[in-house]
């Protein structure tokens, strides 16, 4: 155990500093006419087996060039990424992007559970009917309430913490292939978690297999 004076002292000598955290961007829009669902959900955020819950979610990135926004769809049994879309606007077809993408990794079963906030792009008419299509079923976060969504918004600030704030991306196109190397080559296949015994979302589904 050591005090908080001899760590600050040990990283002056080494020149590390800690990552700040950056100003906050809102991208939840819940302040529409489109239908509100359930909490389903309900933080209920372990489950028992693959495909029985996805959570959604988006955020943002800085470039020079400016705003990057990046979509991911996240299976709760392994928490491995299985969909990400990433556009300079924030528009319901970046959502859908990122849920048909989602659909080519791991195929859904009816009864599947989404959960999402009440922004507009997974209230939109468009997103609810690829739903349906597959028979999954809608669930959404309380107003206000950022724990309803906590593993998504987690795997958000890990990511930025890990890579994102490290970087100075000149060019939206730098960031979108630097965040997709991350997710492939790093988050969903190397990356450990205590919560999944401590190894990788691919090498939990292996061994659940």
């Amino acid at each position: 155990n050591v005090s908080q004076r001899t760590v600050t002292r040990l990283m002056k000598d080494m020149n590390i500093r800690s990552i700040t955290k950056k100003k906050y961007k809102a991208t939840t829009n819940s302040k529409h006419n489109l239908p509100i669902y359930p909490n389903l959900l309900n933080q209920q955020f372990k489950v028992e087996k693959l495909g029985v819950a996805w959570v959604s979610d988006i955020t943002y990135v800085y470039t020079r060039e400016g705003w990057l926004y990046l979509a991911t769809v996240m299976d709760l049994f392994s928490r491995r990424i299985i969909g990400w879309a990433m556009s300079s606007r924030m528009s319901k077809e970046l959502v859908i992007s990122a849920l048909e993408r989602a659909y080519v990794t791991q195929e859904p079963k009816a009864g599947l559970i989404h959960h999402s906030d009440r922004g507009s792009q997974y209230a939109s008419v468009e997103y609810q009917k690829k739903l349906r299509e597959k028979e999954i079923t809608t669930s959404m976060s309380r107003k206000g309430n950022c724990y309803d969504n906590a593993c998504i918004e987690s795997f958000h600030s890990i990511i930025k913490k890990e890579l994102i704030h490290h970087c100075d991306y000149k060019t939206r196109n730098e960031a979108m292939f630097s965040i997709m190397e991350y997710i492939v080559t790093f988050y969903n296949s190397t990356r450990i978690h205590s919560t999944l015994n401590y190894l990788s979302p691919i090498d939990f589904e292996k061994k659940y297999a």
